[in-house]
């Protein structure tokens, strides 16, 4: 996080979303730090004298100080390619399973903006059979469908 922060702040001063925007950006979207993990670093680093933070508009700006970019300078070679790391590494465990409640997630929202009742009913079933069916991997069972039909339903 320290090396990430500091490289991207060595570019152009920054408020702490925009850091978690460029780091997911420049990992491939392999690596997307939370806020809880953003600004301790900044706080951190503030405190070695590295980076300022200056409130403007409701945000924090975090700039280098003159030691924070003499420090990105000579330590060039120990602060690496964090984000080239992360792109290239395996992909931190849970990243699909993330990927796949969040689009879960989306579906469930549309079904309750816009669904009926039976169709939210519907969706409530498949959700309770879900959770039964996790639970089953968890304890080494491998669940199959009930009807027959294929996980992935595909269009065509």
């Amino acid at each position: 996080m320290r090396a990430a922060v500091l490289l991207l702040l060595a570019e152009e001063p920054m408020h702490g979303y925009q850091l978690i925007q460029r780091i997911g950006e420049k990992s491939g979207g392999v690596w997307r730090p939370s806020p809880g993990a953003i600004y301790p670093a900044l706080n951190l680093l503030q405190d070695e004298g590295l980076v300022e933070l200056n409130e403007g508009g409701g945000r924090r700006l975090a700039s280098l100080t003159d030691a924070g970019r003499a420090y990105v300078t000579e330590h060039a070679d120990e602060l690496g390619e964090p984000f080239a790391e992360a792109s290239s590494g395996p992909r931190k465990a849970g990243f699909e399973l993330r990927e796949a409640g969040g689009a879960l997630a989306q579906a469930i929202a549309q079904v309750a903006r816009t669904g009926d009742a039976a169709q939210v009913a519907a969706t409530v079933d498949v959700l309770a059979r879900a959770r039964r069916e996790v639970y089953l991997i968890l304890a080494g069972e491998v669940p199959t469908p009930s009807d027959g039909t294929q996980d992935d339903v595909s269009e065509g």
